[in-house]
């Protein structure tokens, strides 16, 4: 592909790292990347410095001064998205640019821009977790995912919260060049090139380490190196010396999921892991993450990240022998 224009949108109280992740990804891929040449502009409504939610102002070149055509839109998310979405001003260069644009995205609560301009309806899209559903109330005619990182529906592209925006341009630039030169991009930014499993693990996962009961804190740090184990809910309440109904209770007050999704989500993300960086036989790696066997594996990636094991593998697994 030739030389590729990126217009990222944004606005005041902006968060900033739905600005930069992207940009400093479409930078790291144009020096890295022989054949990516990514030219990449900051627009807002009126141009000029604008102030980010974190107290750092950036510079912007106004909509208005944006020559048509784009080959990518992003826009941000940022604090204020209400008043964003009541910008018909916003709004109408933002259905301008991308009427021409070969593809739309956003970042983290950007998607609620790209809703009130009329460019998500019939389509699925995901944001922020938290957001979610509110997405999924305001705009009913939007098959909200909750759980992606990102999610392409066409030409329009749509991912979770901040960081997940640099997941979403990884994406795009495998999209343009191929997963290798979006490895390549991943590896010199220190990041994942796919996080495993979807958004929602993150605030289960994050709120597992502050969980209040010593028990539930005592189990949660042993169960990723007993993953062949018996890890039913019986199994797991006798473990922490309480009835099930009590620990499934407090399980699910404390993580923020049952047990069995629990244990599910850190088995796919080993077996992510496994397939992504050995040669491992599929079977071999069902069997040490705990799912026994492969077709109980298939099911869970099928039903969680929305693939296989083989798939998963012939997309990341080149980066076990680079």
């Amino acid at each position: 592909m030739g030389d590729l224009g990126v217009a990222v949108v944004t606005f005041p109280s902006a968060q900033i790292l739905d600005v930069t992740g992207p940009l400093e990804v479409f930078s790291s891929a144009t020096r890295l990347v022989p054949a990516a040449a990514y030219r990449t502009q900051v627009v807002s409504s009126s141009g000029g410095p604008v102030l980010a939610s974190s107290g750092l102002s950036f510079g912007t070149t106004a909509l208005t001064d944006v020559v048509e055509p784009v080959d990518t839109l992003v826009v941000a998310g940022g604090r204020d998205m209400a008043e964003a979405c009541a910008d018909e001003d916003l709004l109408a260069h933002v259905r301008r640019l991308a009427s021409s644009a070969r593809r739309i995205t956003s970042v983290c609560s950007g998607a609620f821009v790209l809703a009130a301009a009329g460019l998500l309806e019939g389509r699925r899209a995901t944001t922020h977790w938290a957001e979610c559903q509110l997405l999924a109330s305001a705009h009913p005619d939007v098959s909200v995912d909750g759980d992606a990182i990102y999610v392409r529906d066409g030409d329009v592209w749509t991912s979770a919260g901040v960081t997940a925006g640099i997941d979403l341009a990884l994406a795009l630039v495998a999209d343009d060049h191929g997963p290798r030169a979006a490895a390549a991009v991943a590896r010199h930014l220190v990041v994942y090139l796919r996080r495993s499993g979807g958004q929602t693990q993150f605030s289960p996962l994050l709120a597992a380490q502050a969980a209040e009961s010593e028990p539930v804190r005592e189990l949660l740090a042993w169960l990723p190196d007993h993953l062949t184990a018996d890890l039913s809910v019986p199994a797991l309440a006798r473990r922490v010396h309480l009835s099930e109904r009590q620990f499934s209770r407090v399980f699910k007050t404390e993580v923020g999921v049952t047990p069995s999704e629990h244990v599910e989500r850190l088995r796919l993300e080993a077996a992510c892991q496994l397939l992504e960086t050995t040669r491992h036989a599929v079977d071999h790696i069902a069997r040490i993450c705990g799912f026994g066997a492969p077709e109980t594996m298939n099911r869970a990636f099928r039903r969680r990240l929305d693939t296989t094991p083989g798939d998963h593998r012939r997309h990341f697994g080149h980066l076990a022998v680079q």
